[in-house]
């Protein structure tokens, strides 16, 4: 038996980490601001501390001690007003200090980063650790999305330095997707017959299988070395075929046009001044990147450290029950 240091235990990523580490026996520690959902009715122990306030590196400290490991799996994309300097504090600033904390304990540190920092390739020769990104052309050069990727990657360079490791989830699905965020495609298709698909793909990963990347990680990453979360390319067009049956749907047959999603993005920055959390979604830089085919390999991962591979449809239908158990979907 284990015990683990968290941070992001309310969240869709860090609740099904928390569950599987608690399957296997392990106690655990969560950092919360407050809690919610996520953990409730959870034997976990809780630390009420606001990451956005690095001033608390006693607590942090103390919160390290008698551990097995620390994971920063906290994480925000904030577009609004402040969204910049609150990704800051919790990508940069609160992962400099728990490492701070993990060397007092004397125990490992692991950092979840995201995707955005992996570069990405055609199905053919997807991305991988060491594929180059080029970030202006693809993020552009200022703006949210841009302040996500900077962020993020500076938490890397961080960790690396300190010798931890990091993890880069890719397209995560299952259960406790409570907002929802990568689910709601899911959604959409179960609600209503939905006509059009991006005509790009992603690579998807089951949220259990990515928990289990974190511990493995943790307890066999190299330090310093990085590991993308992903064990499925498909094309939307192909994921929403497979949502749309487990649904009894007829699958969505025609691309979007680049013309329509241009538009889109067009009215959408004008949205996002009025309500820029609502419409976060429609921005420009977004929707080009489902118009893509942005494919990745979590090869390493599972050779390197064994992160298991769950069947796409077993992960549509785990994630579909639970939007119908939680109310999300009528039964």
């Amino acid at each position: 038996m284990k015990t683990w240091l968290i941070t992001g235990a309310t969240g869709f990523v860090g609740a099904n980490l928390v569950r599987v580490m608690l399957s296997r026996g392990d106690k655990v520690r969560c950092i919360v601001r407050k809690p919610n959902l996520c953990i409730e009715g959870l034997d976990v122990e809780l630390v009420r501390l606001d990451l956005g306030d690095t001033s608390h590196l006693a607590a942090l400290a103390a919160a390290a001690r008698g551990t097995d490991g620390v994971m920063h799996v906290a994480g925000t994309f904030d577009p609004g007003p402040g969204g910049e300097a609150l990704m800051q504090q919790i990508h940069v600033d609160a992962a400099s200090a728990l490492i701070t904390a993990s060397r007092a304990a004397d125990v490992p540190f692991l950092y979840c980063s995201s995707s955005i920092t992996v570069g990405y390739g055609p199905l053919d020769r997807p991305g991988d650790e060491a594929t180059p990104l080029d970030p202006d052309r693809v993020y552009g050069t200022r703006g949210p999305l841009r302040a996500y990727y900077e962020t993020k990657l500076q938490g890397e360079r961080i960790t690396a330095a300190a010798g931890g490791v990091i993890v880069n989830p890719d397209f995560v699905l299952g259960p406790w997707d409570v907002k929802p965020t990568s689910g709601q495609l899911l959604l959409s298709i179960a609600k209503r017959p939905v006509p059009f698909h991006p005509r790009g793909g992603k690579c998807f990963i089951d949220a259990e299988d990515c928990a289990w990347g974190h511990i493995l990680a943790l307890e066999k990453g190299r330090p310093g070395q990085r590991y993308l979360l992903g064990n499925h390319n498909l094309s939307y067009a192909e994921f929403l075929a497979q949502a749309a049956m487990a649904v009894g749907r007829r699958a969505p047959l025609l691309p979007i046009p680049n013309l329509a999603l241009r538009t889109v993005g067009r009215v959408g920055r004008v949205l996002q001044r009025f309500d820029t959390h609502r419409f976060a979604g429609l921005d420009p830089v977004l929707l080009l990147a489902m118009q893509q085919h942005r494919y990745r390999s979590g090869a390493r991962a599972r050779e390197e450290l064994g992160v298991p591979v769950t069947p796409f449809p077993t992960t549509i239908d785990r994630t579909l029950r639970w939007f119908r158990d939680n109310g999300y979907l009528s039964a």
